[in-house]
This record gives structure tokens, C-alpha cells and sequence, in this order.
């Protein structure tokens, strides 16, 4: 059987093994949709995702992304990951430091800025919208939140590549400290038909101004350590409230310790509102796989 070069990455991390584990397969030509679907419920990760060939001219690569259970159109720390195994295996190639990926959620384009272990690659997040405002928005809702005493700005539920109900704390400790009604959000995730339920709060530490905690009930995930495609929404949305405040033209994100991890995101919002969700990726595995594919290219 064809083997092909696969990698396992730690995606976010702000310590060895904090961030969001990854699997790729680079050039996985011939697979079919069933083999990837089956493939990324083997590794059981949150996400695998499958290098292509540009299908596209002037893109970098076709990027497919799967969960254990479905194809997905876009995520963050995916986006990220895929593009540091295409850069380090040589794949696909910078262009005046960009790299235009092509995925479901459209063509985006990933930044790369500087080299080796210090390297950072930005994704630019979908455009979001603010679809419904305000704990009054879903019946679901004040359920999911319990007895947390709600920050700043209302509770909002937010679409762009993805779909969340985000929801701003009064401090880092109603985050930190947190042990949420997991059945409560997958009830709140099924009505609206989205990943689930993302809150945050502003926080004063050295290393973060925001803290972040993200339950994708909805794709059957208890909580998520690193979350790209959350905190890209968190920061629309903040940037639309807020277009002068503190954090409007970005920020550093700390996820995951709750769980045991230590994640570090980093969030830059341009003039326009445009969104940018990077941070650095490390090799943890680079090997090959082999796998029993069912269909084959003649």
C-alpha cells in the first residue's frame, strides 16, 4: 500500500504540549471523502486535515478538514497547523510572506512572519456577523450560563466560518473557575444549530489581556483547548462594540489551562475590522502513514 507523509502538531502552545493537537496528510491524493472521514476517526483528534494540490491558480493548497464525525468548513488552529506542516515539508511556498489557502469557507489568506522556532503564521478569519444579540436571544441561553455574572457586552451569537454563542464574564475568576452545565450548552447547541457556547473575560496578567474557554457541544466536544475559529469571532465582535476601546485593534488570548493545557493565541484586527488568529506551531510526530484506502487513482 501508498504511504504518505504525515505529521502530528501541537497548534497554539504557549509550553510543550499546551496547545491543540493536529494530524495532516500531505498530498493525500487518490483519497476519497470515506477515506478521510474514516482516517480522522482513527486518530480520533479534534481535527485532521488532508493537504491537496492547488485546484485554484494563484493558491498555496486545498485544504480539507474533518472532526471524528464530519467534514468542516473551516477552523482555526487546522488553518494553522496545515499551513506550518505546508511550509515545513516543503508543499507549498510563501509568496511575499502569504500563503492563500483554499478550504471550505472560501480562499484565505495566512501570513508568515518571521523564521524557525520563533516563526507565527496568521489566518484571516471569515468575515463575522452578529447574527442575534442579548441574553433574552435564546430561550437556551440563561440555562447554558447558569450563575455566571455577565461582563461588558451582552451575550451575542456570531456566524463567520463557524457558528458560537459568545458571552462575556464579569472577571478572569467566573472564567477560570467555571464548571458549566455541559448538557445545558449541547441542549443551547442543538436549538441554534452551532458549535456551542465560548466565553471569555478581560484579564490583567502579563501574559494575556483575554481568557478564553470554548465548549463545542454541538460537534460532541466536552471543551476545546486552543480555539482558532472562536476567538476569531470573539474579536469581531469586540471590534464592532468597541471600535475605540483597548483591545479594537488586538490582543493575546490565554485558553486551555482549565484542562490541563496552556494555549497562547494571538488576535490582530485591522482598520477595517479584519480579523487575523495566529500564533506558532511545533512538529511533534513527522512520519508516514499508511492507510487502506477504498478508492485509488488510475
Amino acid at each position: 500500500m501508498q504511504t504518505f507523509r504525515y505529521l502530528q502538531l501541537d497548534v497554539f502552545p504557549a509550553r510543550p504540549g499546551g496547545g491543540n493537537p493536529l494530524g495532516v496528510v500531505v498530498d493525500a491524493y487518490g483519497w476519497s471523502n470515506a477515506d478521510m472521514q474514516a482516517f480522522a476517526a482513527w486518530t480520533n483528534l479534534v481535527e485532521t486535515t488532508f493537504l491537496l494540490p492547488p485546484r485554484i491558480a494563484d493558491t498555496s493548497y486545498t485544504l480539507r478538514i474533518f472532526t471524528p464525525t464530519r467534514e468542516i468548513p473551516f477552523a482555526g488552529h487546522p488553518a494553522i497547523g496545515s499551513a506550518h506542516a505546508a511550509l515545513d515539508t516543503g508543499f507549498a511556498q510563501a509568496r511575499d510572506g502569504q500563503l492563500i489557502q483554499d478550504c471550505g469557507a472560501g480562499l484565505l489568506p495566512i501570513r508568515v512572519e518571521r523564521a524557525g522556532p520563533q516563526r507565527e503564521l496568521f489566518v484571516q478569519a471569515p468575515h463575522a456577523r452578529v447574527a442575534r444579540e442579548g441574553l433574552a436571544a435564546s430561550s437556551m441561553l440563561p440555562a447554558a450560563l447558569g450563575d455566571r455574572a455577565l461582563g461588558v457586552l451582552p451575550p451575542a451569537f456570531v456566524e463567520g466560518g463557524r457558528r458560537w454563542w459568545v458571552a462575556e464574564l464579569a472577571d478572569e475568576n467566573a472564567v477560570r473557575g467555571w464548571q458549566p452545565d455541559h448538557a445545558a450548552i449541547r441542549a443551547l447547541a442543538k436549538a441554534d444549530d452551532c458549535l456551542g457556547l465560548c466565553v471569555f473575560a478581560r484579564c490583567t496578567a502579563d501574559d494575556c489581556d483575554l481568557v478564553v474557554r470554548a465548549f463545542p457541544a454541538g460537534v460532541g466536544i466536552v471543551e476545546d483547548p486552543a480555539s482558532g475559529a472562536a476567538n476569531g469571532l470573539i474579536a469581531a465582535y469586540i471590534a464592532q462594540c468597541e471600535p475605540q476601546g483597548k483591545l479594537a485593534h488586538g490582543y493575546r488570548v490565554s485558553q486551555g489551562r482549565e484542562m490541563g493545557r496552556d494555549a497562547a493565541i494571538a488576535i490582530r484586527i485591522g482598520a477595517d475590522g479584519t480579523v487575523w488568529v495566529g500564533g506558532r506551531t511545533h512538529t511533534i510526530i513527522d512520519g508516514a502513514v499508511t492507510w487502506p484506502r477504498t478508492s485509488w487513482p488510475h
